[in-house]
C-alpha cells in the first residue's frame, strides 16, 4: 500500500529586542505555523506540512521576517499513514 506523510517540526526563532510583537503578528499569518512559547526574545514554533520542502520554505520565510536574527529547525517528525488504493 502507498504511504502518505505528514511532517511536523519545531523551530526556535531569535528576534531583536523590541521586535517580538511584530514578529508574532507576522507568524500568525503563516499557514501551518503555530507559536507555542515566547520569552527572552525567542519564539518556539511548530510547523506542519506535507513534506520537508514545505517546512523548509516556511522556515526560510520566518528567517527573512523583519526583526528576526535567526530561525533554526530543532526537530522533525514524519507521520506516515497507509493510503488505501482505489
Amino acid at each position: 500500500m502507498p504511504e502518505a506523510a505528514h511532517h511536523i517540526s519545531s523551530a526556535v526563532i531569535s528576534v531583536r529586542p523590541g521586535n517580538l510583537q511584530d514578529v508574532l503578528t507576522e507568524l500568525s499569518k503563516l499557514d501551518g505555523v503555530e507559536v507555542h512559547a515566547t520569552g527572552n526574545s525567542k519564539i518556539v514554533v511548530v510547523i506542519e506540512g506535507p513534506n520537508t520542502g514545505v517546512l523548509g520554505d516556511r522556515l526560510t520565510r520566518m528567517a527573512l521576517l523583519d526583526g528576526v536574527i535567526s530561525a533554526n529547525m530543532v526537530y522533525e517528525h514524519i507521520d506516515k499513514q497507509e493510503v488505501a488504493e482505489t
